[in-house]
C-alpha cells in the first residue's frame, strides 16, 4: 500500500489517536482534527488523499462536514466511520457527500481495505521538505 496523507476528524482525542496508529502501521501521513471547523480550516492549508470522520460530533456533524468539504472540493474522498452506519444508509440524502461508509467498531484489515479503495488514485503531489 502506498503512503497516503490521511486527516482524521473526531471529536474523541483517544479515538483519533486510535485511528492513527492503525495508519501508521502502513506508513501513512496522518493529522487529526477534533471538530469539523478544525478540519475545514486545516483543508484549506493542507491536501490530503483522504478525510476520515466520525459521524456524531458537537457543532457540525461527519455529513455536514462531509457536505462542506465536496462544496470546496468535489473530488475529495472522504470515509465516514460510524456506530449509526445503517440508520444513515435509510434516510435519504443522508449520505450523498460521502465516498464510503465504515461501522463501528473495525478491525485494521476493514479499514485498510476502505483506504486503499479510496485512495486507489496515484497520491497527491507533494512539497519535499527540505
Amino acid at each position: 500500500m502506498r503512503k497516503r496523507r490521511i486527516l482524521v476528524v473526531d471529536d474523541q482525542p483517544m479515538i483519533c489517536d486510535a485511528v492513527k496508529m492503525m495508519l501508521d502501521v502502513d506508513g501513512h501521513e496522518v493529522k487529526a482534527a477534533f471538530s469539523g471547523e478544525e478540519a475545514l480550516a486545516t483543508l484549506q492549508r493542507e491536501e490530503f488523499d483522504l478525510v476520515i470522520t466520525d459521524y456524531e460530533m458537537p457543532n457540525m456533524k461527519g455529513d455536514e462536514l462531509a457536505a462542506a468539504i465536496k462544496a470546496r472540493s468535489p473530488a475529495q474522498p472522504v470515509l465516514m466511520i460510524t456506530a449509526y452506519a445503517e440508520m444513515l444508509q435509510a434516510l435519504p440524502n443522508a449520505l450523498s457527500d460521502i465516498d464510503f461508509i465504515l461501522s463501528k467498531p473495525f478491525r485494521l484489515e476493514n479499514l485498510r481495505e476502505v483506504v486503499a479503495k479510496a485512495t486507489s488514485a496515484e497520491p497527491r503531489d507533494q512539497a519535499q521538505a527540505g
